[in-house]
């Protein structure tokens, strides 16, 4: 509610007159079958029926009403005062005196009109008090109705009036059972501290284990933003579990930036107990300085790693803690013609396990591209990079461990060839492009250098090729003279609809360095075939394909798919990747073959049901599947979910949970 400021240009006499109405010089409006103004007191009184309306909309209805010239006192009989849309509160009678309006026998809902069996909940009492200092509508003895069917009954109810953006109070609980800890009860409290800073505390009860403690603090500030949330619990077994995570944001200036990142937890298992977790292998907590203009770049960082996993492969976690990391990226205008220039510079420091490594790296690199007769596209590239090592009892790629000082200079060049043909029709638009790249790398220096600062292979794959470096990282080095070749073919029509299908292959020139070279799909040689596939008509279906081949006998060695069929309301998704796996005696052992499956459909206008999971074909089991019914109103909403994890991790088994959200949704702010 809001006081009515009523303010007249002049004195006005007695008016009796159907349906007259008043006009303050503010835009407020009165109307009534009657109206009187008392000069002396200026105070306004109407006869039979009322109507009071103010600039933002909202509206009060009554009879007999009495009214002072600055809205401090009110009174008046059969009252509707609309808050917003579809908000109002209806009464037999009510009083205001100052900043306190009580309305007596009244209903209160946020919910008319928008359903055509009646309004979907209302909350009826014998009084209201709206005070209007601390912006609080208090309800007491009040009955929650819904479709005029009593539900429920309080003692005391408060809640703040539609008008207000923030407030302290209580938010809708919710309900959880698990097979593991029971049935969990989270009962949130928010905390408004101003307009840009505040925090939800909540405390969950479990039946079969104790107490959970919850905090979400968030803080915006003119150019920065802080977000911390973590919880805690002290467990039956007499244990102290928590975790923390944190994510702040500063901006410095037009071109700087700054990030603090947090990510901690008290073990292993607990996020995935608690139902904090999300997929992620390990824990990262550091901090990042970012620095840029239109064609430089620079990011200073630092990590340090939780490990999440009961075990990890070799190369493919991080190894250590990460200080310093810097890297720096500056590209040149055109020097001439299109010819530009690129300089890279990179500092890495890992330390852990009683090993250390620090590097220095430096890069040019100058290319040239060009445009012939036909549409021939060439493009050449040199590189000169140079390389510091210090170690510290580090492990090398020949499974030695050194201490010392090692140094490289890296040459390397491409040459890349390239040939769109168009071939434009009334309905389709086709393109071929055979492309196709030699690649020189020489290491001048013979030894192999670390494996585990931030290299972890390679493996063969469509985006690999034409790559200036196939392995991933900086620390392994390719070594000799490869080339990349193949032909992408793509179709797109007016409507949006496209096709691309591509197949490539490399070809070494000289011996690999024999890391996983029956995995990865290089050979020394001719490597596999990989491709992909994608179709999309832009309405209801989006389907993409990427495969690797045996280059003997052109059978299947890798397969990654994804679809979406369907609309946003009723929808179909799957995603599978399929891997095979031989041994060092090239014994065939197929590890991943695993599908991610959704599923969406849209029962009504407001009832839907989603649903998800994630199966492991090789083992004949889902991981994990979730699903749920949801319930959207204009007023309200309600949810019943389910979730089944089946992993198996220390003394982590898994649990399905089961939880009940249910909320009220006022002038579409959802409490």
């Amino acid at each position: 509610m809001r006081k009515w400021f009523v303010f007249f240009t002049s004195a006005m006499a007695t008016v009796n007159a159907g349906a007259m109405s008043v006009n303050m010089n503010e835009p407020r409006t009165i109307t009534a079958d009657k109206i009187e103004y008392d000069v002396k007191q200026e105070t306004i009184k109407t006869s039979g029926n009322t109507e009071i309306v103010n600039a933002s909309g909202q509206r009060l209805t009554l009879t007999d009403s009495y009214i002072s010239q600055q809205g401090e006192e009110l009174s008046g009989d059969d009252i509707k005062l609309w808050l917003g849309n579809h908000v109002y509160v209806e009464s037999d009678n009510i009083t205001r005196k100052g900043d306190l309006t009580i309305a007596r026998r009244a209903t209160f809902t946020a919910c008319d009109d928008c359903d055509a069996y009646g309004d979907a909940w209302e909350i009826s009492t014998y009084k209201i008090i709206h005070d209007m200092e601390s912006r609080m509508l208090k309800f007491y003895s009040p009955v929650l109705r819904t479709y005029d069917i009593p539900v429920l009954w309080w003692p005391y109810f408060e809640m703040p009036d539609p008008g207000v953006k923030y407030k302290t109070g209580f938010l809708m609980p919710d309900f959880e059972s698990t097979n593991k800890m029971g049935t969990q009860i989270n009962l949130p409290l928010y905390i408004s501290l101003s307009e840009t800073h505040d925090m939800t505390f909540t405390f969950s009860y479990l039946t079969q284990e104790n107490p959970l403690f919850q905090l979400e603090h968030r803080l915006n500030g003119d150019h920065s933003e802080y977000r911390t949330r973590g919880s805690f619990t002290h467990n039956r077994e007499g244990e102290n579990r928590w975790h923390i995570f944190n994510d702040d944001v500063i901006e410095l200036g037009e071109y700087a930036r700054a990030t603090v990142f947090l990510e901690r937890a008290s073990d292993k298992t607990y996020l995935q107990k608690y139902g904090f977790y999300d997929d992620q292998p390990y824990l990262d907590s550091g901090a990042k300085l970012e620095l840029f203009e239109q064609s430089s770049y620079v990011v200073a960082d630092a990590h340090i790693f939780q490990e999440l996993r009961d075990s990890t492969g070799r190369w493919s976690a991080p190894d250590g803690n990460i200080l310093p990391n810097i890297r720096a990226v500056h590209q040149t205008a055109p020097l001439f013609g299109e010819t530009y220039a690129t300089f890279n510079a990179d500092v890495l420091g890992i330390s852990g396990d009683g090993t250390s490594a620090q590097r220095m790296i430096g890069d040019a690199r100058l290319t040239t591209p060009w445009t012939l007769w036909g549409g021939n596209r060439l493009t050449a590239s040199v590189s000169a990079r140079y390389d510091l090592y210090n170690f510290d009892n580090t492990e090398m790629v020949d499974g030695s461990v050194y201490s010392g000082l090692k140094n490289r200079f890296l040459p390397s060049g491409y040459l890349e060839w390239g040939l769109p043909l168009f071939k434009p029709t009334e309905k389709w638009t086709q393109i071929i492009e055979p492309r196709a790249r030699i690649t020189v790398m020489q290491r001048l220096d013979a030894e192999e250098f670390a494996l585990n600062n931030d290299s972890a292979g390679t493996i063969l794959t469509d985006s690999t090729l034409f790559s200036n470096n196939r392995f991933s990282g900086l620390d392994l080095w390719e070594n000799g003279t490869y080339a990349d070749y193949g032909v992408r073919w793509a179709a797109f029509n007016e409507d949006g609809q496209t096709i691309e299908v591509f197949l490539g292959q490399s070809y070494d020139f000289t011996d690999r360095p024999a890391i996983d070279l029956q995995n990865s799909g290089f050979h020394n040689g001719f490597s596999d075939y990989v491709g992909r596939i994608s179709y999309n008509n832009m309405r209801w279906l989006n389907v993409a394909s990427r495969f690797r081949l045996n280059q003997e006998n052109l059978s299947l060695r890798h397969m990654e798919t994804s679809a979406n069929i369907g609309t946003a309301r009723n929808f179909f998704n799957i995603g599978h990747i399929w891997s095979q796996h031989l041994s060092a005696d090239m014994i065939e052992n197929t590890d991943i073959n695993e599908a991610i499956v959704g599923a969406g459909f849209q029962l009504t206008d407001r009832w839907s049901v989603r649903w998800n999971a994630i199966y492991n074909m090789e083992l004949g089991a889902f991981q994990r599947h979730t699903g749920g019914f949801f319930y959207n109103h204009p007023c309200y909403y309600l949810s019943v979910e389910y979730r089944r994890d089946n992993a198996i991790k220390e003394d982590y088994v898994g649990t399905t949970t089961f939880q009940f959200r249910f909320g009220m949704a006022i002038n579409g702010q959802q409490y």
